[in-house]
């Protein structure tokens, strides 16, 4: 497996990786600089041949703007200390980390990261390229648009809908539904302005 983007997160990947006895052949990265990454080389450029790959970046944005670039295989790692539902569903590109509890019959969508001991409840949707950041919590049927972040800590109640592109600060409490683009803080959660991507 090809991880692309050498970075923190994608160390944490790695690890994911090994835990789940996957071989990381290489990281991927633009910047020349890098040649080694947590002990295994980075590339350039992505060779043409048919290894599966997770794209390692943690920013949302970017993760889709790659994505639509790339013509490999995606493929999908979660860690053997989460805890999944069987009737969940998790699309190519997403990333589980340790920790983890996604309950039943929840949709996860691609290029998702749920991040280290975050709790999905069930009957949730989160659309693609989501980030649920760690130790936040989703109750029962919340639904998330594409491209936002939920905040370390932050805490969304039952049948809650947040829109696309959003930021939930750390620590929010989320008690109404949020529109598309909206950055949102404290507790309850308010909108202090418009996310522009």
């Amino acid at each position: 497996m090809y991880l692309f983007g050498a970075s923190g997160h994608g160390k944490v990947i790695a690890d994911i990786a090994t835990a789940n006895d996957i071989k990381i052949k290489a990281f991927i990265d633009q910047d020349i600089t890098k040649n080694e990454c947590y002990g295994f080389p980075v590339l350039n450029n992505l060779p043409e041949d048919e290894e599966k790959l997770i794209i390692s970046i943690g920013n949302n944005f970017t993760r889709k703007k790659i994505s639509e670039k790339i013509k490999n295989e995606i493929g999908i790692l979660i860690h053997p200390k989460s805890i999944i539902s069987g009737s969940v569903k998790i699309e190519p590109g997403t990333v589980v980390m340790g920790g983890v509890v996604i309950n039943s019959d929840t949709v996860v969508g691609k290029h998702c990261i749920i991040n280290t001991n975050a709790s999905v409840d069930h009957d949730c949707v989160i659309e693609d390229f989501v980030h649920i950041s760690p130790n936040s919590a989703l109750a029962g049927g919340v639904e998330i648009g594409e491209g936002s972040q939920i905040g370390i800590g932050a805490s969304v109640i039952q049948g809650i809908k947040v829109g696309k592109w959003c930021i939930i600060g750390a620590g929010a409490v989320i008690i109404n539904d949020i529109p598309d683009y909206s950055v949102v803080v404290g507790n309850p959660g308010r909108i202090i302005k418009k996310n522009i991507i």
